[in-house]
Parts: C-alpha cells; sequence; structure tokens
C-alpha cells in the first residue's frame, strides 16, 4: 500500500487537538464535523452529581487492507444513549487519520433533539503506552452536528509505520471515553435582563479580543480616560481607535444588546481574514496599549496607561569575592509567570526572584575584575495599581517537537500579598510605606489546545462577591468557585458507572483554565473602580452614538413590524433620463435607486395612488402604473397595467398578485402621459394591438447611450412611420436617416439585433416594454468609432472593466488604473501595462492574481499565456476581484519560466564573508551545472579548489546535494542553500574516519532550558580515536575564535535536542557510531554559548507560535 508522507514539520504543528471549520466538502448526507476552537462554549453546561461515563475499546484487525473511505465501530451505550466511532482510515481528505464520536441513532430521533458530551478519543501505542495520541473535547451534539471529532487525528506516515507501535500485527487499537452531561438551555438568556451588563458579538475567532475588551472595559479609570481622548464629530470610527473605543465602550454602558466590534478591528487595519485568526491575548493587550499610550501624548489624560498598568523591577548581577554590582531598571505591563513547575502565583513570584549563581564555566565577566562568581537575579521597585499576570500555559515540548499546553493544577489567591516575607520580591530601592495587597478582579479563561480554542474572562466589576462571566454575547452571573477553583486546571475524575466496560475510573484534563490574571491594588480600589457617567462622554459621542442608537431601534422596530408593511418602488420617466447611460446601460432602471413606499397591506391601493398625487403632483385620474415582469432571459421590463379591478385590491393582495418570487415588495411603472404644456394628461386608452416601446439614443462619436422617452405603436404598424417622430426625439432633421436595434438580453452574454424597418412591429416579435437602441446612420469610413453601432458598444459596456493595478513589491497601495475588457487577451493585458509604464518589451511584464479572501497576492503567478482573457485572471473561486499585482522583469518571462532562478549563500573559505548570488539556469540543469556556474562568479581559495551545495534550514544543515540532482525541484523559498568549498581534510577521508554535523546552540532560560541553534552550522571530520581535547583545537584554528571566548563554550553530543556534556577525554567518535540514524542532522556536536544577558521582563515572542500571523494594528 501506498504510505502518505507526513506534512512538514510547521503543517504538523498546525494541526492540533481544537483544529477549527467543520469540514462539509462532501455531496452526500451529513458530514462529520470538526472539533470547533469557538464552539457555543458549553462550560457553564451544569454537570449531573455524578455524570455517565464509560471507555469503549474498538479492536480494528487488518487495518492496512482497509479499502473503504470510512468506518464506524459496534454501537455502545453511555448515559442512556447509544454512541459510535467513526474514523475514515485514509483521512476525511487530509493526510491525517480523521476520527470522530457519533451519535448512533441521530436519524431516527424526535425533532429538536440535543446531548452534551465530554470525551477523549485515542490510537493506542501498543509498544509504549505513554506515546498513545489522546485528544479530547466537548460538544452539544443535534440534528445538524450529529459527529464531531478530529480531522486531523494524527498523521497518516505516523499511523501506518511499523516502527511506531500504533499498527502492529497489522492491527489498530482505538479508545473513546465519553461522559454525558446535562445543559441548562441559554438560548432565550437575556444578558442585560439577568445581569446588567451586556456582552460582545464574535466576528469569527475574535473572543480572545471580546475578553480582553471586557476586562479592560470593566476597569473604570480605563474606561474614563478612553472617554476623554479627543475626538471631533467629523472623525470616522473605522478610522479612528479611539472614537472606536469610545463608541464601544459607550454601548456596553448603555447597550440593551450585545454589541459589535467590526468598528474597532477596522480601526485597527485589520480585515476580514485578520479577524477570522485567533491571536494572542497577551499580545494584543500590549499591542492595543502601546497605541492608546501613543494618541494619549499630548492630550489631558497622557499618561495614563503607565500610570494604571507600569511596574519597573532591577536586573542585578553581584559579585561574590570583589566589591562589584551591576544593575538595571525596567519597566513593565506585565509580568508572565510560570505554570510548569509551580503551584500557585506566589512559587511562581519565588522562582521570578530566584538568585541565579555564575560560576565555573559561566562566570561574570566584571569590567575590571575579570571573570569572577557572581549572583544574578531580579527585584521588583515598584508594582502597578493594576496588575496583568500572564500565566506561561504555552510551552516548548522537546519530544513531540511543538509547542504545548500546560493544563496543570496552579493555584490563584482572591488576595494577592506582594509585600510578603518581610518583601522578599522588593528591591532595596523599593518604597516600603506602599502596602502592596492586591484584591483579584478578573480572570482570563482559555479552553482548548495550544493552536485553537476559546477565550471568555471571569470579572468581579466593582469588586464585590459577585462574579460575572463574559462569552461573547452571553454574560452570567458566577458564584466564586466557578472563577476561581474551576480555573485552576489540573485534572477531574469521573467514576464509571456502566457495567460491562472497563471500570477503571477515567481522568479528564480540564482544558478549561486561567491564562491571564488582573489584580487592583487595595490601596488604589477607590480611584480605579471610579463612577463614570455621561458627562465623562463627549456632546458629540452622545449625540452621534444617541443616533445610532435611535436609528437601530428604528430599524429593530421596522423589521419586527416588517410582515404588516409592502414596500413598494415606483419608477417614473425622471428615473430612465437620469439612470441610463450613467448608473445603468442595460434594461430600463436600478430599482434600488427609485422613490419607495412603505405602505401597510390592508391599505387600498386606489388610497395609495393619493399618497403619489401628493408626492409627485400627478392627480390620481391621470395615474397608470405598470406591472414589472422578469422574463425569462433575465431581463427586467414594464409587462402590463394594472387593471380596474386590481386597483380595487389592497396593496398586499396586490403584491400576491404580482409577485410570485413571494418577497415584500411591489415595483411598479408610472406611465403618465403630458400634454402640450406639460401638465398631466389621461393616458391613452390601450388596446391589444397597441404596444408601449421605450427608446434609447447612441452617438458613436461621443460613445454616449441615453433614453429618449416611450412610445405607443400599432403591431400592426411599421418603424418606418415612426422615424419622424424618432428624430424628433433625438433632436435629429426629420428626414435624417437612422438605425433601428433591438436590446434583446445582456446575460451571459450580449443579444442586440438589426430591426427591419419595413417589417411590422409584431413580425419582428416587438411587445410592451421592448426596448429600441437607434442612432444615425453611418456614412462613409467608421475608422474614427472605437464602437460604429449600438451592438459593438454595448459588447464594450458589458466587458469592460477598471483594473486596480499594484506593484508586487507594495501589495497594499494602487498604483494606477486602467479600462480593460474581460475579453481583453493575456498578450492585450500585458502590453496596455508596458504602455503604462513606458517599457517597450511587453513581455518583461509579469502578473499576478488576487486572493479574495486573504486580501493578498496570490503565491503563484500568471504564467506567460496562461490565461486566455481578462475576466480568468480576475477570478478566485466564486468570488471577481478588480486587482492585479504588476512586476517588471529583467528578462522576457517566457525565457525566465524556462529557467529556475536559485539564491545561493556563497560562504568563502578564509574570508569572513557571505556573498548572495542569484543563479539562473535551465530547468533541466543539474547541481553540477550550479556549482560550475558558481564557479564562474565567486573567488576560490586556490584554482582546484571544488565546491558543494547544502541545504541548510534554522541552523541545521539537512542535505548535501548530489551533483546530478535536478534543479527544478530544489526549493529555496524555505530553506536557504549554501554554496561552501569541499575542505581539504574531507578528501583525505580515512577508511575509520566520521563525517559530523557541528552546530552552534543557547539554552533559552525562559524557554524552560530549551535548545536554541543559530550561527553557522559545519561539517568536520573526526578520526577514530580522537579525544574532545584534540577536536577542539581543530574546531578553535577552524572558527579561529580568541582563547578568552572559546573557553567559555561547552561541548555537547545532542540526539533529538537533549544535550549529553563531553569530558576533554572522551572519544567524540564513540557517539556517532550509528550510522543508519534517520536525519543525521538529529545527531550532532554542540558547541554551546552561554547567555550572560540579565532576564527580560518581557519578551514579545515569548508565546508566539512558528506559524502564527504576528497582531498588527496598522492605524
Amino acid at each position: 500500500m501506498t504510505l502518505m508522507t507526513p506534512p512538514p514539520l510547521d503543517q504538523q504543528q498546525q494541526e492540533d487537538d481544537e483544529m477549527l471549520v467543520p469540514h462539509t466538502d462532501f455531496p452526500h448526507g451529513p458530514q462529520p464535523m470538526e472539533a470547533q476552537a469557538e464552539t457555543a462554549n458549553p462550560v457553564d453546561a451544569q454537570p449531573v452529581e455524578d455524570p455517565p461515563s464509560a471507555r469503549f475499546t474498538w479492536t480494528i484487525e487488518n487495518f492496512s487492507r482497509l479499502n473503504t473511505k470510512k468506518l464506524y465501530s459496534d454501537v455502545f451505550f453511555v448515559g442512556g444513549y447509544k454512541w459510535r466511532i467513526l474514523i475514515f482510515p485514509k483521512g476525511n481528505n487530509v493526510d491525517h487519520l480523521s476520527m470522530y464520536l457519533d451519535v448512533a441513532d441521530s436519524p431516527t430521533l424526535p425533532y429538536g433533539w440535543s446531548r452534551y458530551a465530554q470525551f477523549s478519543l485515542s490510537v493506542v501505542n501498543q509498544i509504549h503506552s505513554k506515546f498513545s495520541v489522546r485528544k479530547e473535547t466537548q460538544h452539544q451534539f443535534n440534528a445538524r452536528e450529529s459527529d464531531w471529532g478530529f480531522t486531523s487525528f494524527m498523521p497518516l506516515g505516523e499511523l501506518y509505520d511499523p516502527c511506531r507501535g500504533y499498527l502492529v500485527n497489522d492491527t489498530c487499537i482505538v479508545e473513546a471515553d465519553v461522559a454525558v452531561r446535562r445543559v441548562i438551555d441559554y438560548w432565550s438568556h437575556d444578558s442585560k435582563k439577568e445581569t446588567g451588563y451586556v456582552g460582545l458579538k464574535n466576528q469569527g475567532a475574535t473572543c480572545y479580543m471580546n475578553s480582553l475588551l471586557q476586562t479592560l472595559y470593566h476597569i473604570p479609570y480605563f474606561r474614563k480616560a478612553v472617554y476623554h481622548m479627543p475626538t471631533t464629530e467629523n472623525d470616522n470610527p473605522s478610522g479612528s481607535i479611539p472614537l472606536a473605543l469610545q463608541s464601544l465602550f459607550y454601548k456596553l454602558q448603555y447597550s440593551d444588546t450585545s454589541v459589535a466590534t467590526k468598528e474597532l478591528t477596522k480601526s485597527f487595519g485589520w480585515d476580514t481574514y485578520d479577524s477570522f485568526m485567533q491571536h494572542d491575548v497577551q499580545e494584543l493587550n500590549r499591542v492595543l496599549c502601546e497605541k492608546l499610550e501613543d494618541k494619549m501624548k499630548g492630550t489631558v489624560v497622557e499618561g495614563t496607561i503607565q500610570q494604571l498598568f507600569e511596574g519597573h523591577h532591577m536586573n542585578y548581577i553581584e559579585c561574590i569575592n570583589v566589591d562589584y554590582k551591576s544593575t538595571r531598571k525596567e519597566s513593565f505591563y506585565d509580568l508572565q509567570l510560570d505554570v510548569k513547575g509551580c503551584r500557585d502565583v506566589y512559587a511562581s513570584f519565588d522562582k521570578y526572584v530566584e538568585v541565579e549563581r555564575l560560576e565555573g564555566d559561566n562566570k561574570y565577566h566584571a569590567e575590571q575584575y575579570g571573570l569572577q562568581d557572581a549572583r544574578k537575579g531580579v527585584l521588583f521597585i515598584d508594582f502597578p495599581p493594576v496588575l496583568q499576570l500572564q500565566l506561561k500555559r504555552f510551552e516548548y515540548d522537546f519530544v513531540r517537537d511543538t509547542m504545548v499546553k500546560i493544563n496543570d493544577r496552579y493555584e490563584f489567591p482572591l488576595q494577592l500579598d506582594l509585600d510578603r516575607e518581610n518583601g522578599k520580591y522588593l528591591s532595596p530601592d523599593a518604597d516600603r510605606s506602599v502596602r502592596n495587597l492586591y484584591t483579584l478582579h478578573s480572570v482570563l479563561v482559555h479552553s482548548g489546545g495550544v493552536h485553537g480554542g476559546h477565550y471568555y474572562a471571569y470579572i468581579r466589576p466593582t469588586l464585590s462577591d459577585q462574579w460575572f462571566k463574559f462569552d461573547d454575547e452571553r454574560v452570567t452571573k458566577e458564584d466564586i468557585k466557578r472563577a476561581l477553583e474551576e480555573q485552576y486546571g489540573g485534572e477531574e475524575e469521573l467514576p464509571q458507572t456502566n457495567p460491562g466496560f472497563n471500570n477503571a475510573p477515567f481522568k479528564f484534563t480540564k482544558y478549561s483554565n486561567a491564562y491571564m490574571l488582573v489584580y487592583i491594588r487595595e490601596s488604589d480600589k477607590e480611584k480605579i473602580i471610579c463612577n463614570v457617567d455621561e458627562k465623562d462622554i463627549a456632546e458629540h459621542l452622545r449625540i452621534r452614538l444617541k443616533k445610532e442608537q435611535e436609528e437601530k431601534e428604528q430599524k429593530r422596530k421596522e423589521k419586527a413590524e416588517a410582515h404588516l408593511y409592502t414596500i413598494i418602488k415606483v419608477a417614473r420617466n425622471e428615473d430612465l433620463l437620469e439612470q441610463i447611460g450613467r448608473d445603468i446601460y442595460f434594461d430600463l432602471v436600478d430599482h434600488d435607486k427609485v422613490r419607495s413606499f412603505r405602505i401597510q397591506k390592508q391599505m387600498p391601493f386606489n388610497l395609495f395612488k393619493e399618497e403619489v398625487a401628493k408626492e409627485f403632483g400627478v392627480p390620481v385620474q391621470f395615474q397608470r402604473f405598470w406591472l414589472w415582469a422578469k422574463r425569462q432571459n433575465h431581463t427586467y421590463r414594464p409587462n402590463r397595467p394594472l387593471t380596474p379591478l386590481e386597483e380595487a385590491q389592497s396593496v398586499g393582495q396586490l403584491r400576491e398578485v404580482s409577485n410570485k418570487a413571494n418577497n415584500a415588495e411591489l415595483k411598479l411603472f408610472l406611465e403618465v402621459e403630458l400634454g402640450l404644456d406639460s401638465r398631466p394628461v389621461a393616458p391613452p386608452d390601450k388596446t391589444k394591438e397597441d404596444i408601449l416601446l421605450f427608446f434609447k439614443l447612441y452617438d458613436p462619436l461621443k460613445e454616449e447611450l441615453r433614453y429618449v422617452g416611450r412610445l405607443f405603436v400599432k403591431g400592426s404598424g411599421k418603424p418606418a412611420e415612426i422615424l419622424t417622430k424618432l428624430n424628433e426625439m433625438a433632436g435629429f432633421n426629420s428626414d435624417d436617416e437612422i438605425e433601428l436595434f433591438e436590446e434583446i438580453k445582456f446575460e451571459p452574454n450580449v443579444m442586440c439585433e438589426h430591426i427591419d424597418k419595413k417589417v411590422t412591429f409584431r413580425a419582428s416579435q416587438l411587445e410592451d416594454g421592448d426596448i429600441i437602441c437607434f442612432q444615425k446612420t453611418q456614412v462613409g469610413s467608421t475608422e474614427q468609432c472605437r464602437y460604429p453601432d449600438v451592438p459593438s458598444f454595448l459588447e464594450y459596456v458589458r466587458n469592460r472593466q477598471v483594473v486596480r493595478f499594484r506593484s508586487l513589491e507594495k501589495p497594499k497601495e494602487d498604483e494606477f488604473c486602467l479600462e480593460l475588457s474581460k475579453l481583453h487577451t493575456y498578450d492585450d493585458v500585458v502590453e496596455r501595462v508596458a504602455q503604462h509604464l513606458g517599457l517597450d518589451d511587453p513581455s518583461k511584464i509579469r502578473l499576478t492574481s488576487h486572493n479574495c479572501y486573504s486580501q493578498q497576492p496570490k503565491p503563484q503567478p500568471v504564467k506567460y499565456r496562461g490565461v486566455e482573457h481578462l475576466s480568468d485572471m480576475l477570478v478566485h473561486y466564486n468570488q471577481t476581484s478588480d486587482i492585479l499585482y504588476y512586476e517588471i522583469l529583467d528578462i522576457p518571462l517566457p525565457e525566465l519560466q524556462g529557467l529556475k532562478t536559485l539564491k545561493v549563500a556563497f560562504h568563502h573559505a578564509t574570508k569572513d564573508e557571505v556573498v548572495i548570488h542569484t543563479i539562473r539556469l535551465p530547468k533541466q540543469s543539474t547541481v553540477g551545472d550550479v556549482i560550475n556556474d558558481l564557479k564562474t562568479k565567486v573567488e576560490l581559495s586556490h584554482p582546484n579548489a571544488e565546491i558543494r551545495l547544502l541545504e541548510v534550514f534554522y541552523h541545521k544543515i539537512y542535505k548535501i546535494f548530489p551533483p546530478t540532482e535536478k534543479i527544478e525541484n530544489i526549493n529555496d523559498q524555505y530553506w536557504t542553500l549554501r554554496a561552501e568549498e569541499i575542505p581539504e581534510e574531507e578528501k583525505n577521508f580515512g577508511p575509520h574516519d566520521r563525517l559530523i554535523h557541528v552546530y552552534h546552540f543557547m539554552k533559552d532560560t525562559a524557554q524552560n532550558q530549551q535548545v536554541q541553534n543559530f550561527g553557522e552550522p559545519f561539517f568536520l571530520v573526526i578520526r577514530e580515536d580522537e579525544t574532545l581535547a584534540e577536536v577542539k583545537v581543530r574546531i578553535q584554528k577552524k572558527l579561529q575564535v580568541p582563547d578568552e571566548e572559546f573557553t567559555k563554550w561547552k561541548f555537547a553530543f545532542l540526539s533529538l535536542g537533549r544535550p549529553e556534556y563531553l569530558q576533554d577525554n572522551d572519544i567524540v567518535a564513540s557517539r556517532f557510531q550509528r550510522r543508519d540514524v534517520y536525519g543525521a542532522w538529529e545527531q550532532y556536536l554542540g558547541l554551546e554559548h552561554t547567555d550572560n544577558a540579565p532576564k527580560r521582563s518581557y519578551t514579545a515572542n515569548q508565546n508566539r507560535h512558528t506559524f502564527e500571523k504576528p497582531v498588527k494594528i496598522y492605524n
């Protein structure tokens, strides 16, 4: 069977137990749902005292020979319900095993059923059970989502690898632990009525932002400062962060329903794509506060952010044997506290101020005293009034080589005393008269895994005993146990209640736990929990927001009463005159731009005519209304006049007659005849013989189309009989020759046909509501006109497209616009762009299409003549864009496409320099050709030097390219391609010599002693019996490192990221015995450098996951 290759590391890291988005690619029946990061979070579900729970084990034999797309287990019972496991052995459209929990009897359950379960799914490792893969989640199952689980449970490459232990004797063992819980229905919950507070709407994955905004809003001093930031009535909320935040806070304070955050995210400069990406709460807090701090400068509230959140600590290094001390004061807005290995907040503070001894190889270099034994640490000078504690719930796991979430139990007190034990956390400079006793204000909770999850907050706005839970739109009252103890994390044991299963109790990790804590200092409580009322809000803001509220209320009222009303849209001759040739070219009118009336359905139509008389000044007896009809060819035309019987009906009855689409609108055309004095007169009688036609006039020289009027004609009459009248309507001489065309349709393409003036209207199949376009007959040459006749002009209008061009280097900025046609070929488009840019050779233009979802250029450019028309360049799935990106190449695109371009970094053998060379060769070339090309461009240490090409990624050498390898598939986008001379020692390779990898590394104290590689990796030949002392001499010479620096380095053998330190008399080759290790780069000689820099109070990327897009606020 074919094994599917696991995705690269960074992709695997993204596949975690809380991955997003239901999978709906399948056409047949309901599909398995993904364990959502943004579920309607049922953590408020009130558990039954002993929730029914059970473990089900499913043994699947002949696993690799299964040829079914999906497979169900036997049915098992938990909590009186039928369940089963659903797996996709080859993946549900992914290269991972997909696994879900399914409600076995969902098709037969009564309408409206639902049940809630907390569950985990596991694939058992049959060699080492500790390597079993287990993922857990919770879900409210219902008819629409009757299965729930993990599309990317584990990579197929790992599952099917017989060495890994998941398939033994071609048997796979799957387990499900299920606990069924009872849920309280919150659908009818009115947050304002129940709690006095309202929630925030979720825009996608913005619950992380909502929990932070609620926390900041409930710090009244902060809210007051935001209200006092100067804004004006001319500001636009979506372009001004202060105004958007003022608006949001005002609505949270005075609205009765949940509040939207779109204006605020727009003011950040986020597009919708950003909003749907989950970010880090701490990072957003940091960026938002920095932005506000900047915007407050020079205003009455300057310095508020610092006053509230800024504290200071002192980093010190103190020599033990000499009188020397180095100190540095640093500020912080939040503190990051270790969770791993700490039972509570106090233990984390103890660890924060822990003294580190610098001794042995790690001595401190004190200016005039040289290397000295020393103590290094941090003490606090002062704490802020509002103390924000970030709990480090995310750390790096060496075994899994990925970030993991720490769900360990971690306690935090209601009152936090940072003066404890005689001020052990305070520096000698601290002001001891300030009492650092804090009370807990809010607990931000993260529920889920490392790469996704749900955020919500427990807050007590007035520091009373009553806690509230702010979970997006929903606010509920909670007791102190829910806010504190239940957010400590740890494990929850659920006893077994079902006989016949494995009866050992099983544990669920509580993966909802505190992630950020906000404490307020007791002595500042009155100042911070202050009163904020309307007088704190600028008058222009109050007026603007009250008006918004009134409009919203009016819309709500209209919506509630919509069933009692009909919208009547009345188009008139004046609308046609105004719109045709400006807003529209096809059909007669845009109904959204005509006068609309909101009329009660029971009003008699004749009464409505009186309203029309008042509005337009047309007496009731001179009004004739026509119904519009949508024809089969998708055009929309007046179809017939209303009958007297219809006019006697109510508006509601008439809408039902006219409108089979069943929307709430009635569209009418008001025909008004004008007498010689331009006043309304009675409309002429209409018989079956009479046809109402509409006329548009085209001027080829001006390229203009305009509406000139309407006429009744006899079906048996001929166009020739009305030519004089048409010339009069156009302002031509009465005997001018004119050509007539019927505008038939414009979707999916234009159909406009010449009318024979000698044939009757009926024979030409003309009917009420048809459109005739006419123009003067062209005499002589038509070359001076781009579009000499009506059909060619309508074709042009239908396909014209204004395209916004952007330089690929500046993908956010429109540079110029060109009016093109959707039917333009690839050559037409690049020619126009080259012409605009003053470029002689259009083939040097390369275009890239726009991704409508990410609002970015697509990763791959448009190939030379790779699309037929402009329309193909602008389409992205089912959306059409008007943006193209361009770049100017130094060689023609067809030539470039035949070449492979590689960026190669050449490392000189003797000089300390690296030069990047761009190599372009035909795609069928080999690595040997690259080396030969490079030899003509670089300076070699001697004429016979040989060069090799390496692949370097994150400071490790992953590959030496064989000279015969084709370059077409080499990717230099993510890896660095490095070229170097092959050292002489490698050419004289003895039979017992080994070529080993040597890398530089440091241990990051902030990241749990994680090994971090840096610098340039290299190869080294080691002899069979060579000691570390001998190898060190050669390394020092090779790297030309001075003694003082080199003596500080430690040497270690590293395998899979774990260092094993070596002594000078160790035989180095003995550690590198295995020659068959997969991934030689994972076994290397490590050169450890010590980092003597003091701890930083805030590391911007400390909790950042490598693939995650950083939060940016652009404005």
